[in-house]
C-alpha cells in the first residue's frame, strides 16, 4: 500500500478527484498537513470524509507571525482528534524569510512543547537554517520517534545528524531530479526503517510529471524510484514504509481497507 505521509490537500485545485485518483493509483493513506488554525481546521473537516485521510495541525514557518497562544490554544483541543496524528509542519525557513526569525523560533518551540504534551510526532521544515534548528532540537527533551524531517534535501551526513535524534527522513519528489545526487545517495544509506517518502503537494512533483502540478497519486514515482536504489521489489519497499508510518504515527490506523 502507497502512503504519501506529507501533502497539502486544500491547496490542490480539487482535494476531492485527487483523492479518488490517489486511490485509483494505489494510494491507501494520506496525512495532510495544515499551514495555520484555518486551514488545519479545514483540513480536519475534510477528513472525516475518508477513511485513509489523516491530518497534521500547526502554523508553517512561513506564517509563523501569525502565531499566538490563543492560537496554540485551540491546536491544544485539535490534537485531541483522532483524526490528527501530529503537530506542524513546523520549524525554521531562512530562505524566504516570510516571517522574522524570532517569530519562527517562538512558533517552533511552541510545536514542539505542543507535540510532547500530546504524545504525538511533529513534522519539521527546515531551509537554510540547519545548524540553528539542529541546536534548538539538541537542546529539547526529545522522546523515542520524536518526528518526520519532510521534503529532505540534503546529504547522507545530515541525515545522520537527524537519524542520531531519532527523526525519521521524508523524501519528496526532489529525489527524481536530475541534479539531486546527494538526496539520492541519502535516500540509498539510510535505514530502511526510518524512511518516508510524500508529495508535498501541490509543489514538487517528481519525475515524469515534474513541472505540473504535483498531487498525492505521483508518491509512485518516488517510492519506484527509491526502491530501485535500495534494490528491492517496490510491493516489498513500500510494505515497509507502511509500517515505517503507522510506527511514527500511532494514530493512523493499521488496515488496509483502501483511502476511500
Amino acid at each position: 500500500m502507497l502512503v504519501d505521509s506529507h501533502a497539502h490537500l486544500l491547496s490542490l485545485e480539487d482535494p476531492v478527484d485527487a483523492v479518488s485518483r490517489a486511490a485509483d493509483e494505489g494510494v491507501g493513506k494520506i496525512i495532510s498537513i495544515g499551514t495555520g488554525l484555518e486551514s488545519s481546521l479545514a483540513t480536519i473537516e475534510l477528513s472525516r470524509k475518508y477513511r485513509g485521510v489523516y491530518v497534521s495541525v500547526g502554523i508553517h514557518p512561513h506564517s509563523a507571525s501569525t502565531f499566538s497562544e490563543e492560537m496554540m490554544r485551540e491546536f491544544e483541543r485539535l490534537a485531541e482528534d483522532p483524526k490528527v496524528v501530529a503537530i506542524g509542519e513546523t520549524g525554521l525557513d531562512y530562505h524566504y524569510m516570510n516571517s522574522p526569525k524570532e517569530d519562527q523560533i517562538r512558533s517552533f518551540e511552541a510545536h514542539m512543547e505542543l507535540a510532547k504534551r500530546h504524545c504525538l510526532p511533529f513534522v519539521v521544515h527546515v531551509r537554510d537554517a540547519e545548524e540553528e534548528l539542529l541546536s534548538m532540537l539538541r537542546g529539547t527533551n526529545l522522546g523515542q520517534n520524536p518526528g518526520v524531517i519532510h521534503c529532505f534535501s540534503g546529504d547522507y551526513e545530515t541525515a545522520k545528524r537527524y537519524l542520531d535524534l531519532g527523526f525519521f527522513i521524508s523524501f519528496s519528489g526532489i529525489v527524481t531530479f536530475k541534479r539531486a545526487e546527494e538526496v539520492r545517495d541519502a535516500a540509498a544509506k539510510i535505514p530502511i526503517e526510518r524512511l518516508l517518502y510524500e508529495t508535498d503537494s501541490p509543489y514538487l512533483a517528481p519525475v515524469p510529471q515534474r513541472g505540473k502540478s504535483n498531487e498525492p497519486r505521483n508518491v509512485v514515482y518516488v517510492a519506484k524510484l527509491i526502491s530501485e536504489l535500495r534494490g528491492l521489489p517496490l510491493e516489498e519497499f513500500t510494505q515497509v514504509v507502511f509500517e515505517n508510518v503507522t510506527e511514527l504515527f500511532p494514530k493512523v490506523q493499521k488496515d488496509k481497507n483502501g483511502l476511500i
